[in-house]
């Protein structure tokens, strides 16, 4: 190429590298461009590691596909590489194989003989070298040593503005990311839907294969609870031993680790690790105080090179301290949602034993006295009297203790399913109270019998609610099922009232709590003299 055209060229190249905002395609424009102003047939560029001893990025050009595979694992910066990371000045060879620090190819490499290398300056400190073999014509020149070194200062620019482009969208996408968790952790939320978003949301930003969260079990193992990337449906669920785990260990240390190759870390479980297929990791503790609670574990960088930055450590810590957050904060909902399902047993129990002693039992006593009398009847006009009266107790003990068991467990609910039921419900409440009762179903079959038993027992609580307060006259009861929920709409025409002051002695927090044990959600809508409806809402796993 004659010199006027490779100043020209050069020119060029200057302007078009400065418009290109990708850190990657100005990479790979880079090396193309050296290529095309020095007639070589293969060019690379090399990006140092931060420890500023290997490669941890490797473009290049003039090497068909398939010999790339051929090849294997790209260069991390060994032999002729390794003498431009060492010492950041100009190195050009008539023959690399003659040069002693050379270690020669890789089986299907393609021979070379000739080779440039140029550093790549930013701000006085190595950012990587641009790497030219096999020219065309002849061993390259100093005037090809100048030109690539006049480009690679013009790239520097370029890089330097990618990577601010680059550093600033990433930063956007991260908060973006923890504002969406922050929301979520604000809100209601299922613990395994929002450690799902975490994963998702910390895979995607790192760009990696696979990210899993493990959270101790009562028997002392791991459990993943939920995982993101490729083969999460098979992980989620799998135990993991606490003892001669790397997850168990780095938990027990409370001290986060990245992992560059998983074969070389005597804490890894191979056979597990050869199951996944995978290389690299991150392992994050999630500690609440002192106390460690769980780990994310993040699995193969997506790309050529599988290891993980320290940037991308720190960033999975940041999430690791949102997710810790959210299994604490779950752990705690739940042991208060069993003290207050606790709660509500024994005063369940106390309404009962009064219910028995004032009662059943006082029945029970007239039932005695009437036996009595059947024993002191002097004819057998009396006795008949007598046995008659006892008769009636009897049958009305029978008829109320028969009202206290289906208050305790109907029995249609576990011989015929939620609907007959609900009838059978809709028929006792009409009877006792006069009120009309609208049950109006849209279910075939029967549900889970944890989910029949919450919906029964929430429109229970809902008609004993507007018999106490509602002053209705009538009643709405709407049974639905979707593809992955269903559905209760208790509606009355009563009084209603204005929600939070003083609802919460209606039950409703109870009924909240009974749902959110399904991963359900409850629903209010009232106002004075608008009547009060009920939503309740359950999925269908």
């Amino acid at each position: 190429m004659p010199e006027m055209d490779r100043l020209q060229g050069l020119v060029e190249a200057g302007i078009a590298l400065s418009s290109e905002l990708s850190l990657d395609d100005l990479l790979l424009k880079l090396a193309e461009t050296a290529a095309a102003l020095t007639g070589a047939r293969y060019a690379a560029l090399g990006v140092i590691d931060e420890c500023g001893t290997g490669l941890e990025r490797f473009v290049h050009t003039g090497i068909d596909a398939e010999t790339v595979a051929k090849i294997g694992e790209l260069p991390r910066g060994r032999g002729i590489l390794g003498a431009l990371i060492s010492d950041a000045r100009p190195l050009r060879l008539e023959s690399i194989g003659d040069d002693p620090r050379s270690v020669g190819f890789p089986p299907d490499h393609p021979p070379m003989r000739g080779f440039l290398g140029v550093p790549i300056l930013l701000r006085g400190r190595a950012f990587g070298n641009l790497y030219l073999a096999e020219r065309e014509s002849g061993s390259f020149t100093a005037e090809d040593q100048e030109l690539v070194g006049t480009l690679a200062s013009q790239a520097a620019v370029a890089i330097e503005n990618a990577r601010l482009y680059e550093a600033t969208t990433s930063w956007s996408e991260q908060l973006e990311a923890l504002n969406e968790v922050g929301t979520a952790l604000a809100g209601e939320f299922e613990l395994a839907g929002l450690l799902e978003l975490i994963a998702r949301r910390l895979r995607a930003l790192i760009g990696a294969r696979l990210v899993l969260f493990a959270l101790p079990v009562g028997d002392g193992s791991l459990r993943v609870e939920a995982a993101d990337g490729n083969g999460a449906g098979a992980i989620v669920g799998v135990q993991l031993e606490r003892t001669g785990s790397k997850s168990g260990a780095v938990l027990g240390r409370r001290q986060a680790e990245r992992v560059d190759s998983l074969l070389d870390d005597p804490e890894i479980d191979q056979e597990a690790a050869g199951r996944l297929g995978v290389r690299s990791g991150l392992y994050v503790p999630l500690v609440v105080g002192a106390r460690p609670i769980g780990v994310i574990v993040v699995h193969d960088k997506e790309g050529a090179d599988p290891r993980f930055s320290d940037a991308d450590l720190r960033l999975a810590e940041t999430f690791a301290s949102r997710a810790a957050v959210a299994v604490d904060q779950s752990a705690r909902v739940a042991v208060d949602a069993l003290r207050r399902v606790v709660e509500a047993q024994e005063l369940e129990r106390r309404r009962l034993a009064r219910e028995l002693h004032d009662q059943t039992g006082q029945e029970l006593t007239s039932v005695l006295l009437g036996l009595r009398a059947v024993e002191d009847a002097k004819t057998g006009e009396e006795r008949a009297e007598a046995i008659a009266a006892v008769r009636g107790q009897v049958v009305e003990t029978l008829h109320d203790v028969r009202r206290l068991a289906v208050e305790l467990r109907p029995k249609a609910l576990d011989d015929f399913g939620l609907v007959a039921a609900l009838e059978r419900l809709r028929d006792t409440f009409s009877e006792q109270t006069g009120m009309r009762v609208d049950l109006e179903t849209q279910i075939d079959g029967r549900l889970p019998s944890e989910v029949e038993t919450a919906l029964y027992r929430i429109v229970q609580e809902a008609l004993t609610n507007i018999v106490k307060h509602a002053q209705a006259n009538s009643v709405s009861i709407i049974l639905t099922r979707a593809s992955r929920s269903v559905t209760a709409v208790i509606e009355d025409d009563g009084l209603g009232f204005v929600p939070d002051s003083g609802s919460e002695g209606l039950g409703l927090l109870g009924m909240g709590e009974r749902l959110s044990l399904l991963g359900g959600k409850l629903k209010l809508e009232s106002s004075p003299g608008a009547g009060t409806t009920i939503v309740a809402a359950v999925p269908l796993r």
